[in-house]
C-alpha cells in the first residue's frame, strides 16, 4: 500500500520545509537588522527580532506537522484527534501559501505548495478508510463488513439473533 510511504514524504518534506522557513526568515531578520532602515517609522531593532521569531514559531509548526506525519509512518495509525487538526491546518496553510505564490513569486513554488498539500491530502485520505480508530485497516477485512455486506459485529439498531437452545 501507499500510506506508509506517504507518510515517509510527507514528514521529510514538512521537516525540511520548516528548516527552510525559520533559515529564510531567520536571513531576512539579519538583512533588515543590516540595512538599518526604517518602515513607516518602525524600528529596525524590533522589526528584525519579530522577523526572526516569526521565522522560528513557523518552523517549529512546519516541524510539529512532520512529528505527527512522522509518528503515522512509523505506528502506520491514522493521525487522531490534536494530529489530525495539525495536519489538516497545514494542507491549508499550503493551499493558501500556493494561492499567494503564484502571484508573487512564480508558478514554481506555487507548484511545490500544491505537491505538498497534495501529499497531505493523500496522507489524510488513505488512512480514513479504517475501521476503527488506532488499529491499522488491514486488520479488518473487507472494510469491517461481514458477508452479506452488513457492518461486522451485527447492526447497530438490531441486535444480534438470540442462539437457540436445542
Amino acid at each position: 500500500m501507499v500510506r506508509r510511504p506517504v507518510a515517509w514524504v510527507v514528514a521529510v518534506v514538512l521537516f525540511v520545509e520548516g528548516l527552510g522557513i525559520a533559515a529564510v526568515q531567520w536571513f531576512l531578520g539579519v538583512v533588515v537588522d543590516r540595512q538599518d532602515m526604517s518602515l513607516a517609522g518602525l524600528d529596525p531593532d524590533v522589526m528584525s527580532l519579530s522577523s526572526k521569531i516569526g521565522g522560528l514559531v513557523f518552523g517549529a509548526y512546519f516541524a510539529l506537522c512532520g512529528l505527527v506525519a512522522l509518528l503515522v509512518a512509523v505506528r502506520d495509525r491514522a493521525p487522531v484527534g490534536f494530529g489530525r487538526i495539525l495536519l489538516i491546518s497545514a494542507a491549508v496553510v499550503h493551499g493558501l501559501l500556493g494561492a499567494f505564490a503564484w502571484g508573487l513569486v512564480g508558478w514554481t513554488a506555487f507548484l511545490f505548495m500544491v505537491v505538498v498539500l497534495g501529499l497531505i491530502v493523500l496522507l489524510l485520505m488513505t488512512y480514513d478508510a479504517q475501521g476503527a480508530p488506532g488499529e491499522p485497516a488491514d486488520a479488518v477485512p473487507d472494510g469491517g463488513k461481514g458477508d452479506d455486506g452488513s457492518p461486522a459485529g451485527g447492526s447497530p439498531v438490531t441486535p444480534p439473533p438470540a442462539p437457540t437452545t436445542p
